[in-house]
């Protein structure tokens, strides 16, 4: 197996970026990347710490983020397995990556920036659903944003209901449990997955 071990081979391969590969990232929201970033109801958020790397999805319908500012983004920490890798990490080190799909479109937006974890009461306030509230924000300061190459998800069909996959022939949560415990009792775990998501949605 060839191996690539330094940057200097990798540009040799990977020659001559195009001018809009690098006037695309900016150093704040512009009024177009700004109108994407609040279209996407999810987003990727990658983060490090000592233990490695870590990469949670995050859901949110009609804007998966707030927008605070041209270098702010705020992003509700709703009901989950209450694992908080990231939360942890974020609070180790503040760097991160988010990564914005927006269903039928092919264009994906990109954050690289800090993070810091708030609990600040009115800012939970302010994201009230349901009569629920986020345990905590993640205010995200964005050091570069820019838009994605679309082939990506172009070559994937993503948004082509022609190659959905039906969940039937999947793994169900339960079997992916059981594979894991083999004394889990996957069964009861399927049959009431869909109701408790639910009801404890936010």
């Amino acid at each position: 197996m060839s191996i690539i071990t330094s940057p200097e081979q990798l540009r040799e391969i990977y020659a001559g970026a195009s001018e809009a590969a690098l006037v695309k990232v900016t150093p704040q929201l512009t009024v177009e990347y700004r109108a994407y970033i609040e279209a996407s109801p999810f987003v990727a958020l990658a983060t490090v710490g000592p233990e490695g790397l870590d990469c949670s999805p995050r859901g949110d319908l009609g804007g998966v983020v707030r927008v605070d500012d041209e270098k702010t983004v705020l992003l509700p920490d709703w009901r989950g397995n209450n694992r908080v890798d990231s939360l942890i990490n974020i609070v180790r080190d503040p760097r991160v990556a988010l990564m914005f799909l927006i269903p039928g479109s092919n264009t994906v937006m990109r954050i690289n920036g800090r993070a810091v974890v708030s609990i600040d009461p009115d800012l939970l306030q302010s994201f009230e659903m349901d009569g629920k509230h986020p345990r905590s924000v993640t205010v995200v300061t964005i050091d570069e944003v820019y838009f994605q190459c679309a082939r990506a998800v172009m070559r994937a069909e993503l948004w082509n209901p022609e190659h959905f996959i039906d969940p039937a022939n999947l793994p169900t949560p339960g079997d992916m449990l059981k594979a894991a415990k083999a004394d889990f009792d996957k069964d009861t775990y399927d049959h009431q997955w869909a109701a408790r998501a639910a009801a404890t949605m936010w």
